[in-house]
């Protein structure tokens, strides 16, 4: 019989010396002597840390046992932050830190989970009327495009092949992954983030598989009213909608472009002017990959915790982007008082193209607008 393996340490020799040479302990602090060095580690200043740690300290503080003394709350937020901004293997920020590679794992887990529950309600609350409202005005504002309340698009969060999982997380460029499902506005700020549909699942239509497809469907959304576009009167009132790609589909209250190469030169212009409103959901992905480096990766983490670590870097994202905008949570805006929204690859076909007459309809309808009245002075050298 093979001998019951002996424990050789409580807690190894090397790892009781987190307190001294551990590198929260050392390199940590040092950092904290340069703002510019302690933004790169950690993807934020060092007041904007201790802001966060506010926040989320509470939620993640432990007991000290007459055992041992548990990890504090600091160094804990910073082991998982120091994961989601690089992507290195628990077993790296373990040395590192030098804590157990299951303490790291508990450590991420626990702290992504409590980053979402702490800043969700700030920084990406449920969009309410007179906040889709606000984002119809931010992209009249900055994109010239009207009754828009959002940039919706998914891509592929790679992962590692979990066990016993089958084909059912690999996808169309062989890799297996999670879809994240994001709507963007125009200040690049996440508003509705949906993780954790199979990666296989896009193919056939897994828009609807999403609570917020449901929700477009059904319209429980809470949209503002159809609204007359000014200076477009005689259009009648029109819909709020979402702008999407080719691999959406045509919904009362989702656009998409017009298919196909040989289109009309208007049909061309009503497509790049979508596309244009569209590109700030591309954009929001490179700035949350490009800061948030564990999404450039495969990452080897267990579904649930991969959808934590996502929401986590999504709502983050927000979080730190509402420092440079200098906005707060709710853009409050006065009511109208006339009622006329690479790891990180594209997910294909996310639902089915059969679309209504009136969807149909009102595509043609903001495609004259955009050629008539609503055209700006540079499109026809760009198409």
């Amino acid at each position: 019989m093979r001998p019951c393996s002996v424990r050789r340490f409580w807690v190894h020799p090397i790892l009781r010396k987190r307190l001294q040479r551990g590198e929260y302990h050392l390199l940590v602090q040092e950092l904290r002597l340069d703002d510019r060095l302690f933004q790169r580690y950690f993807r934020m200043s060092k007041e904007v840390f201790d802001e966060l740690l506010g926040k989320v300290g509470p939620l993640i503080t432990k007991v000290d046992t007459h055992l041992r003394m548990s990890i504090g709350p600091a160094e804990r937020l910073a082991i998982c932050l120091r994961y989601l901004a690089t992507g290195d293997s628990y077993a790296t920020i373990a040395f590192s830190y030098r804590v157990g590679r299951s303490t790291v794992a508990v450590i991420v887990k626990e702290v992504a989970g409590a980053i979402w529950t702490a800043l969700v309600e700030e920084c990406m609350p449920v969009p309410q009327v007179e906040d889709w409202r606000a984002i119809a005005a931010g992209f009249q504002e900055r994109w010239e495009f009207p009754n828009c309340v959002g940039a919706i698009d998914g891509k592929h969060v790679v992962i590692q092949a979990p066990a016993n999982a089958g084909s059912l997380y690999f996808n169309y460029k062989s890799t297996h992954s999670l879809v994240l499902l994001a709507v963007v506005d125009a200040e690049y700020l996440f508003r509705v983030v949906d993780v954790g549909g199979f990666g296989r699942s896009s193919d056939s239509g897994s828009l609807r598989n999403f609570a917020f497809g449901e929700s477009l469907r059904d319209g429980s959304l809470q949209l503002p009213p159809d609204t007359v576009i000014a200076g477009s009167e005689r259009r009648g009132p029109l819909p709020h909608v979402f702008v999407g790609d080719e691999a959406f589909p045509l919904l009362d209250n989702l656009l998409r472009p017009f298919p196909g190469r040989h289109l009309t030169r208007e049909r061309r212009l009503f497509n790049y002017r979508l596309s244009r409103a569209r590109l700030v959901v591309e954009c929001a992905f490179g700035i949350l990959s490009t800061q948030w480096r564990m999404l450039r990766r495969v990452i080897t983490t267990s579904p649930e915790v991969t959808e934590l670590c996502v929401k986590a870097a999504c709502v983050l994202h927000n979080f730190l982007r509402r420092k440079t905008i200098d906005m707060p949570s709710r853009t409050p805006i006065a009511r109208s008082t006339d009622e006329v929204t690479p790891t990180l690859c594209d997910a294909p076909r996310m639902g089915s193209n059969n679309a209504t007459r009136r969807s149909i309809q009102q595509r043609e309808t903001f495609c004259s607008y955009f050629n008539e009245e609503g055209a700006v002075r540079w499109q026809a050298n760009v198409v």
